[in-house]
């Protein structure tokens, strides 16, 4: 009956040992899924985020080359104006009135020459021209980053 009694004691032990084991195996592995879907969220998130940077810098890369064919295209302008072979020419009226002695000979409007900015306001064109072309870029880039990298 010793015998017997020990061989049920060992069995329970064993028992509750095997329990344990299937306990924590249980645990393991529902740790194990957790994280293989942990890693396979952060994964797609890589992914997303990689997708998202390389959107930016495709935008970045467009609008930088366009913002610097319209300066070279501004350069080009200002040196053209500056040796003379082109003129800025600006889009005015001039109010026809009447000399006050016909017999005069003074010069009229139809002998005036083509309306055209000062030299000393040509800089500030420029400048201007330069600061509208950077300004159009960036707010191009910026849609364009909202639509395409934002709101995806």
């Amino acid at each position: 009956m010793r015998e017997a009694l020990f061989i049920l004691a060992l069995a329970l032990v064993a028992w509750f040992g095997f329990d344990l084991l299937e306990g924590q195996r249980d645990t393991a592995r529902a740790e194990r899924d957790a994280a293989q879907g942990e890693v396979a969220s952060l994964r797609e998130v890589a992914r997303i985020s990689g997708e998202k940077l390389t959107a930016r810098d495709a935008i970045d890369l467009q609008r930088t080359q366009e913002l610097t064919n319209a300066r070279t295209e501004i350069e080009t302008l200002r040196a053209a104006v500056d040796d003379g072979r082109q003129r800025l020419r600006i889009k005015a009226t001039c109010s026809a009135t009447a000399p006050a002695n016909a017999n005069a000979g003074a010069g009229s409007v139809a002998d005036a020459g083509t309306a055209e900015l000062a030299a000393d306001a040509r800089s500030d064109y420029f400048t201007l021209r330069d600061q509208l072309a950077l300004s159009k870029q960036m707010i191009l880039g910026l849609q364009d980053y909202v639509h395409q990298v934002c709101l995806r």
